[in-house]
């Protein structure tokens, strides 16, 4: 609950707090509170779950909350999406972020000129009435969106139809057709009455819009594109009918050409910019109509076509050959080939049979599948693919800020511009027609369109491309971080191979039984989803053996697992499988089968012990080798291609691998690795990586797909994270590969640095362009009407060139 009479320099405010359960909480938060700097009092009401805070100008939402959070609270926050109409330049941008920043309530804002949206993170009691009223102050319009992750895309209003360019070009041609016959030799000139009569609708009625914006920012105090254009055509207006007023209907010196075609250009420049921003978008809209509107569904013995929204988790959906699968489910019955390339990029059809697991959106092949439902809605895959990229393109680029900050003081500067060349043609030529041309021109030519589209659009057409090949990126600033990446550290198990390990050898200690050493270890990888668990596991069922019961079973981090077992029911056992670090540190004497674990080790094999201990005192007894277990894994077949085709990128390839050395070395040569570490526990991960930056010498990435992976993920500049993984892997990195291929790895980086090069390409143009034309105009070298082109042209060019990404090939 938020006090609205509050603003940006707050002396009360109102807040609510989670988490609080009794008297004692209350005293706890007050406490907290009155020791942020600036506030004089604080009164906690536990019913109302509420905080009413008092204080001096210096007292900041965020102190607030941070003191909150540091006594061990929270303020409940909710994200919000915005629709934003109206907006033509990078300082609506700017004015925009600021109504929704002043907002009580609101800890973060960011609007995309490209997407038209507003990304707000606010405080659960924000109402979003409230923000959309404090946009329309501001000079916009919002809206809720409709329907989040819809697949219909609204249709243009009659503004932004191309109807207003045909009618305002229709009404311009008379007044341009003079122009072009001068070519010929042809002199002649339309009365001055039908070219006022031709321009009042076009300046008027067609330009309403620009005076409507321009107008909302002058009363914001600020200033837009809206509103240069406006002033120009407005004083070439206002000379003309005062030329007309003095001179009569046949004088030359009427410029409504100029208002109108300046008018006319800007409406056709925004039409088309408009057309190719929604081409920026065709990815996302080309996944959300993946998913069908329906699905045919059994129930009750007979098959029955529901909605989506009528199906239900364990619902059974049939899917015949050539449909698109409707829902996220698991296979029942039936065995097929599926088309995923939508939404992993993988470009071969994948073969799918009981019990495998299939996404929403890919087309089923040959086969006749049956289905039970695993996921619905906004938590099937397809639409948490969405919203990833939604929200990479609704982020900013680091780099964006550097706009940002200029696009905030253009619009006055240009004004001032604009007067100074006046002042100066009046005053020094004694042109005040001339010189008010001149600045007209000014005016026009320095729309800041171009600098508030060049990285959004580059944004939106880059991540859009990359989740048609598989690659998801979280957010723009690791879009950008990988664009300078020249170190990649990969985890081995699941990334490089295949993670499916089996096993090759088993050799028991001298008086043990194979079949008993390897009951026991499956005894004690029961319930595991590690991948060597596994592969016990199916050896030990390949056997047929008994599996006796294990208790107080424990993982112990980097090195194995301990457990007691229950020998004929009655002779209890304490063993310990792992690591030959974990052996060492148990002080078991692996003598006995040493020379066999170098040899397999040497061949890349990777060795775990099984031994049993007899308790920690000095009495108790040496711990007693039981024997060893060896697994193979088979590298991936394009792990060697991704490895090299990093290194031609010019980037150094670091291997990490709790294997023994022996093992990481071998897949190490195989695939080429610059760097090979081996024996490294999960919590050295992360420590290694940030060995990897040098200090911030080096740009950092870690690849990998396990809970074990997630630290390291998080510390490295861009964390790349295998979707076969675990989602723990995928929310700590900023980057998730849609299948498990290490090819993806280059193709996110090669694709990032493609990106930010057309983010600077596209800033270049828009600094230069302004550079170069303002001056000109300036110097009366440029018209009005050739302003207007070269304005119109700035930005449908600075769009298009951002649309060359969607020809991005891996």
């Amino acid at each position: 609950m938020m006090n609205p009479s509050i603003t940006s320099n707050i002396q009360s405010l109102t807040i609510p707090i989670a988490g609080m359960t009794c008297a004692s909480c209350v005293k706890r938060v007050e406490k907290a509170l009155l020791r942020v700097p600036g506030v004089s009092g604080a009164e906690v009401n536990l019913a109302t779950e509420a905080a009413s805070v008092s204080g001096s100008a210096e007292v900041t939402l965020p102190l607030l909350r941070t003191a909150v959070e540091a006594a061990g609270y929270s303020l409940p926050e909710q994200s919000l999406s915005l629709q934003i109409s109206g907006m033509s330049c990078a300082s609506c941008v700017n004015r925009v972020e600021r109504a929704l920043l002043k907002q009580p309530g609101v800890l973060s804002a960011e609007v995309n000129l490209a997407t038209e949206a507003a990304s707000v993170h606010a405080l659960a009691s924000v109402d979003p009435q409230a923000l959309i009223e404090a946009v329309a102050k501001a000079g916009y319009a919002a809206s809720l969106p409709a329907g989040q992750g819809a697949a219909t895309e609204p249709k243009p209003n009659w503004q932004h139809s191309g109807w207003p360019v045909l009618i305002a070009a229709l009404l311009s041609a008379p007044l341009v057709l003079p122009m072009a016959g001068t070519l010929f030799g042809q002199h002649w000139m339309l009365n001055g009455y039908w070219q006022l009569a031709l321009t009042l609708p076009v300046q008027f009625w067609l330009g309403a819009r620009f005076y409507k914006a321009g107008w909302a920012a002058l009363r914001a105090g600020s200033g837009n594109m809206d509103l240069l254009v406006a002033l120009g055509t407005s004083a070439a207006f206002g000379l003309s009918v005062y030329e007309l007023w003095q001179q009569g209907p046949h004088t030359m010196r009427l410029y409504f050409e100029s208002a109108a075609v300046v008018i006319t250009l800007v409406l056709l420049g925004k039409w088309l910019e408009a057309r190719a921003k929604r081409q920026t978008t065709e990815a996302i809209r080309a996944l959300k109509k993946l998913q069908p509107e329906t699905a045919r569904v059994r129930r009750d013995g007979r098959e029955v076509e529901l909605p989506l929204g009528q199906l239900r988790l364990g619902d059974e959906v049939l899917v015949r050959p050539g449909e698109r699968i409707p829902v996220d489910g698991e296979v029942l019955e039936g065995a097929s080939h599926v088309d995923e390339s939508l939404i992993t990029g993988e470009s071969l059809a994948v073969s799918k049979g009981l019990k495998d697991k299939v996404v929403g959106g890919a087309v089923n092949g040959e086969g006749l599948l049956l289905l039970s439902v695993t996921a619905l809605g906004a938590e099937s895959t397809l639409a948490r693919i969405v919203r990833l990229v939604e929200s990479a393109q609704a982020k900013k680029a680091p780099i964006q800020r550097l706009v940002d900050q200029v696009s905030a003081v253009f619009v006055p500067v240009v004004i001032g511009v604009a007067l100074l060349t006046l002042l100066g043609w009046g005053l020094l030529q004694g042109s005040w027609e001339q010189a008010l041309l001149n600045a007209v021109a000014v005016l026009v030519i320095a729309c800041p369109c171009a600098l508030g589209l060049a990285t959004p659009t580059a944004i939106m057409a880059g991540t859009g491309v990359a989740a048609l090949h598989g690659i998801l990126i979280k957010d723009a600033e690791a879009l950008e971080l990988a664009a300078r990446l020249d170190v990649v550290a990969f985890d081995k198990t699941g990334t490089l191979t295949v993670g499916m390990p089996q096993m090759v050898a088993l050799l028991a200690a001298p008086g043990i039984a194979e079949a008993q050493l390897l009951a026991w270890a499956a005894a004690l990888q029961a319930g595991s989803e590690h991948p060597l668990a596994h592969a016990v596991a199916e050896a030990a069922a390949a056997r047929q053996l008994a599996i006796p019961a294990a208790t107080a079973m424990r993982a112990v981090a980097g090195r194995g697992v301990a457990a007691t077992l229950l020998v004929d029911n009655s002779t209890a056992m304490e063993l310990r499988l792992g690591s030959s670090r974990f052996m060492q540190e148990l002080g078991v004497a692996c003598t006995a089968l040493q020379a066999q674990a170098d040899q397999l080790q040497q061949e890349g094999r990777t060795v775990s012990w099984l031994a049993e201990v007899f308790g920690s005192g000095s009495a108790a007894p040496a711990p007693r080798l039981l024997g060893l277990l060896a697994f193979g894994d088979s590298v991936k077949p394009t792990a060697a291609a991704a490895v090299q085709a990093l290194q031609k990128m010019g980037i150094r390839t670091v291997m990490l691998s709790g294997d023994n050395a022996g093992s990481a070395s071998q897949v190490g040569r195989q695939l080429g690795i610059d760097e090979v570490r081996a024996e490294v526990l999960p919590e050295d991960k992360a420590r290694i990586v940030a060995e990897l930056k040098g200090g911030g010498q080096h740009r950092v990435a870690m690849v990998g797909d396990g809970i074990n992976d997630a630290p390291a993920l998080a510390a490295a500049d861009v964390g790349l994270a295998m979707s076969t993984g675990t989602d723990v892997a995928m929310a700590a990195a900023g980057i998730t590969l849609m299948h498990g291929d290490p090819a993806l790895v280059a193709q996110a980086i090669a694709l990032s640095r493609r990106t930010v090069a057309k983010i600077r390409q596209n800033l270049f143009w828009a600094f230069a362009y302004n550079a170069i034309g303002i001056p000109l105009a300036a110097f009366g070298l440029l018209s009005p009407v050739i302003a207007g082109a070269a304005m119109a042209l700035s930005s449908v060019s600075v769009v298009s060139n951002a649309l060359l990404l969607k020809r991005w090939r891996a």
